[in-house]
């Protein structure tokens, strides 16, 4: 048959012919040459494996000695790569840290606001309150989210409660989707009252990959007298953030997405430096002020920055992969890597779209406004399960978020326009070939 697509495969070569950010792909070693999740993992870089062979060697080589005297000293290695960080999500050194794993980082976040904005009583701390009076004077004991979110977020959000006597049921208030897909502005702020404390949102819906507007949802959350925090993990690396501009009141986020920092690599955190000083609702030895940490008293003092919010010792080798990644993308460019992003998934929205025009039961389920879309596009079909399977025995690595989305995302340091073609076209086989019937719905989420 002819081919349905509007865009032929050498206009989409050409385009990679003149991409300044082609180079870059020789540096990663993906497992398949059409490498498509990398919202859900990035694949090994070079620079990741050279700054992680780096931190291995000097473990062996140096052993404790390596605290004081690697490369980068390990004692100060997460406040380092909080620096290297910052100004990916648009703050100040101090005000972001390298520090446990994204779901542990809104544990003590939501935790340590709580207890701050929450009507709740006074829980014992290691620590005073030494924080002046914050620009934004928040009260309440709801949290507003949304239905659409990624489960981790509720799941901690609701524990928190538990823990502070309080019924998740009656404090977690969720904004409702309207089709599904997407959360729209008007009824996150139609669920805003002098009751809710905090706003938690992503920047960016896992399943459609809807971008919000983290300045209007801010501000939003200000003028109810409220906090804004928002799960930054589907964006960081991807998509240029200013918290700091913003007033954003903090954040988390992971690396082993956008920013190809391995399996379970160490998350950040952002917090606003007006609340540095705040004793933490998660406490450990690791956030304890640098200059008397080895004093070892038992009474708590914070550290004054974003540090604070550290628990355990820094794990060096889920966290050296990503000093060689940040190596990676500082030389790229965030906002190349932006421009690239949008540029790819608007690609590929097209020749979906030119799919759906042909007959097959294809949908783009990502907003197709380059300011509300993130790094990957949710193609909608019946049989999303299936279709996924099928493509990846055919070598391209997609993943399935039920009820019927395959994630398809072009990450821009390791995917090509004409790789955005040759998927449409998978996509178009598995169809053709009736190939997607002969795999079984599989149990759970691949």
């Amino acid at each position: 048959m002819s081919s349905p697509f509007s865009i032929a495969r050498e206009a989409a070569a050409a385009r990679d012919a003149d991409d300044p950010l082609a180079p870059f792909r020789d540096r990663f070693d993906p497992p398949s040459d059409l490498y498509m999740d990398g919202n859900s993992l990035g694949p090994v870089s070079d620079d990741a494996e050279r700054t992680l062979d780096r931190v291995v060697g000097e473990w062996r080589e140096r052993g404790i000695e390596g605290w004081t005297e690697g490369e980068q000293p390990w004692w100060e290695y997460a406040e380092y790569l909080g620096e290297r960080l910052a100004p990916y999500v648009g703050a100040d050194a101090d005000e972001v840290v390298v520090a446990n794993s994204t779901t542990v980082n809104i544990h003590t976040l939501i935790g340590t606001f709580l207890d701050r904005v929450a009507d709740v009583p006074a829980r014992e701390l290691d620590a005073p309150d030494t924080v002046e009076e914050s620009v934004v004077d928040a009260s309440g004991s709801v949290v507003v989210a949304n239905e659409l979110d990624f489960p981790t977020d509720h799941y901690a959000i609701r524990a928190q409660f538990r823990q502070r006597g309080l019924d998740p049921d009656e404090h977690l208030r969720l904004v409702e989707s309207r089709d599904g897909r997407t959360i729209e502005r008007e009824d996150v702020a139609a669920a805003m009252d002098d009751d809710v404390g905090i706003l938690f949102m992503p920047t960016a819906l896992y399943r459609s990959g809807q971008l919000f507007d983290v300045d209007a949802l801010t501000e939003l959350a200000h003028e109810h007298d409220a906090l804004a925090g928002f799960d930054a993990a589907h964006t960081v690396g991807a998509v240029p953030h200013e918290f700091s501009a913003a007033d954003v009141d903090f954040a988390v986020w992971c690396s082993y997405k956008y920013l190809n920092a391995g399996p379970g690599s160490i998350a950040g955190l952002y917090v606003n430096e007006r609340y540095h000083g705040l004793a933490p609702a998660l406490p450990g030895w690791w956030g304890n002020e640098k200059a008397s940490q080895f004093d070892l008293e038992l009474d708590y003092t914070p550290e004054a920055s974003a540090g604070a919010w550290q628990i355990g010792t820094v794990p060096m080798l889920s966290a050296a992969p990503l000093e060689g990644s940040l190596d990676l993308l500082d030389e790229a460019g965030i906002e190349r890597v932006r421009e690239k992003s949008l540029e790819l998934t608007d690609l590929l929205a097209t020749l979906v779209d030119d799919l759906a025009d042909a007959g097959y039961e294809y949908a783009v389920g990502t907003p197709r406004q380059g300011e509300r879309r993130g790094g990957h596009v949710a193609v909608e079909h019946p049989d999303a399960d299936r279709v996924s399977q099928a493509l990846r025995e055919r070598g391209v690595v997609v993943d399935y978020r039920p009820p019927n989305v395959v994630r398809i995302c072009p990450a821009p340091l390791y995917v090509g326009f004409a790789d955005v073609y040759d998927v449409a076209e998978q996509l178009r086989e598995v169809v053709d070939s009736g190939e997607y019937e002969s795999f079984a719905a599989s149990e759970g989420v691949s």
